[in-house]
C-alpha cells in the first residue's frame, strides 16, 4: 500500500470513529485529533521529509488537537450531589 493510501485510510478511520462519539466533548476531541493529525503530518513531512517525520508529526498533532478540542468545549451549568438530613440525595447547581 502506498503512503498516500495509508494516510487516507487512517484519516477516514479517524473520521468514522469521531462520528461515534456520544458527548459534545468527545466529538470535539475527535475532530481536533483529526485536524491536528492532518496538520501534523503535513508539518512533519515539510520539516523532516521522510516517513518517520510524517508519522511523528501526525501523532503529535493528533494529541495536541484532542487536548485543544477537549479544553475548548463550552461548559454548561455544573451540578453537584447533595444529601438531605433525611438521607435522600438530590442534584442542584454547585
Amino acid at each position: 500500500m502506498t503512503k498516500r493510501k495509508t494516510i487516507i485510510s487512517v484519516l477516514l478511520l479517524s473520521a468514522v470513529l469521531a462520528g461515534c462519539a456520544a458527548t459534545e466533548q468527545e466529538q470535539r476531541a475527535g475532530t481536533g485529533a483529526l485536524i491536528g493529525a492532518g496538520a501534523g503530518a503535513v508539518a512533519g513531512q515539510a520539516i523532516g521529509g521522510d516517513t518517520r517525520s510524517t508519522v511523528g508529526g501526525a501523532a503529535a498533532g493528533a494529541l495536541l488537537g484532542a487536548v485543544v478540542g477537549t479544553a475548548t468545549t463550552p461548559q454548561g451549568p455544573r451540578y453537584c450531589r447533595y444529601r438531605r438530613p433525611d438521607g435522600t440525595i438530590y442534584a442542584a447547581r454547585c
